[in-house]
């Protein structure tokens, strides 16, 4: 029939060629957002199955479900859902399993996007919180009320390092029906696998460590139970917060480095939290793989290893926080981690700014922390310059 259309219509409907005989080596990007159908009812159905044929790229397209697949499979999951941000996948999640007047418990170090979103949720629409340490069962059982539907944790908390005692909280969580979430974006599913430990939903900013290149902005939700993975489906679809397929693609290109990129990450954070920790312009340093840190068992329990990033204090408080980070000639400043770049920041003033001083201190983050997320150079060029920068930051202002 093509030859008899008119070239302004042979334009439009070109040929779509389907591979014969191989097939590609990596994930094509299958940008085009809709999709076509022979039958009005498999149309109709497609609206209603998070698994079924593709319809239209917000509920579901090839190249984003590969996506969702690879990341479900790391973490031992049922299935996942892809979005265009980790706040997108956090308030994907979130906005899917509360309502109002609901509550939830949460640990008291968390990123400072996802402490926004809950301030969000309690002042706008009454959901109220509960904070606890992340360290005892017995807080979470006495924070759960009847009202209780989430239990929100993180593996290493951003940017103290706290390692959270998955095991024992998201069983008191589940003594109660109370979903447990846990962002797993420090740690990766190479370092901790949370549904083992009990999560009902994993949650990671996939701008991280699984894009890992600084090019991509995306998110991923992993669950447990795959209806519970279509119950928050169903709202994610109208919410329209989902992943792109070029951005899916671009995290699949870099999840195929996850592996080695973690592993000398994490070699190369705790070679620097060492030196670190010997320095006269260091009050303390916090990596879940040094001796002295206070979830040490809890990490030696949970972790592979102690991950990529590392928290420090310097003495002169927020002045010299301030000279480290704008001294430094290797590292960026940056407002981001996970990449090949080693990327340095100031909390207090950028990804934890929603905070006050007391909710700051309440998180264990100081006027002078400085949170560094260690790239893949090598750690005596790293050191070299972190060296530098602390002399600096260690002269007298002004």
């Amino acid at each position: 029939m093509s030859a008899e259309l008119h070239p302004s219509t042979r334009t439009v409907h070109p040929p779509v060629p389907v591979p014969e005989g191989s097939r590609p080596v990596t994930v094509p990007i299958h940008q085009g957002h809709v999709f076509s159908f022979d039958s009005a009812d498999a149309l109709a159905a497609a609206f209603h199955d998070p698994d079924g044929a593709y319809l239209y790229s917000r509920f579901g397209n090839p190249t984003v479900r590969a996506l969702e697949e690879a990341v479900s499979t790391l973490e031992g999951g049922a299935g996942g859902l892809a979005f265009a941000s980790g706040m997108g996948a956090i308030n994907g999640v979130l906005l899917s399993l509360l309502s109002t007047g609901d509550h939830v418990v949460a640990q008291r170090s968390l990123y400072g996007g996802t402490y926004a979103t809950l301030t969000d949720l309690a002042e706008r629409w009454g959901v109220s919180v509960s904070y606890v340490s992340g360290r005892d069962a017995g807080e979470v059982r006495d924070a759960l009320t009847p009202r209780t539907r989430v239990l929100y944790l993180e593996t290493i908390a951003n940017p103290t390092t706290a390692v959270t005692d998955l095991p024992a909280l998201l069983a008191a969580a589940a003594e109660a029906g109370v979903t447990g979430v846990v962002d797993n974006t420090f740690a990766t599913p190479l370092l901790c696998r949370p549904i083992e430990h009990g999560a009902a939903v994993v949650v990671h900013s996939a701008t991280k460590y699984l894009g890992g290149h600084a090019d991509v902005l995306g998110g991923v939700a992993v669950f447990r139970d795959a209806e519970l993975r279509r119950r928050v489906w169903a709202h994610a679809v109208e919410q329209g917060a989902v992943a792109d397929p070029f951005a899916a693609w671009l995290t699949l290109r870099g999840m195929a480095t996850l592996a080695l990129r973690v592993e000398r990450q994490s070699a190369t954070a705790l070679t620097l939290a060492e030196r670190l920790a010997a320095h006269p312009a260091v009050t303390r340093v916090r990596h879940p793989g040094l001796p002295d840190h206070p979830d040490r068992a809890t990490a030696a329990r949970l972790l592979a290893a102690g991950g990529g990033v590392l928290a420090f204090d310097l003495a002169g408080g927020r002045d010299a926080g301030r000279r480290f980070v704008e001294s430094l000639e290797l590292a960026l400043l940056s407002p981001s981690l996970g990449d090949v770049k080693t990327l340095v920041m100031h909390p207090a003033s950028t990804s934890h700014r929603q905070l006050d001083a007391t909710a700051l201190a309440a998180m264990d983050i100081g006027a002078g922390t400085v949170r560094v997320a260690v790239g893949i150079e090598h750690p005596d060029d790293l050191w070299a310059d972190l060296e530098q920068a602390l002399a600096k930051a260690a002269e007298p202002a002004g």
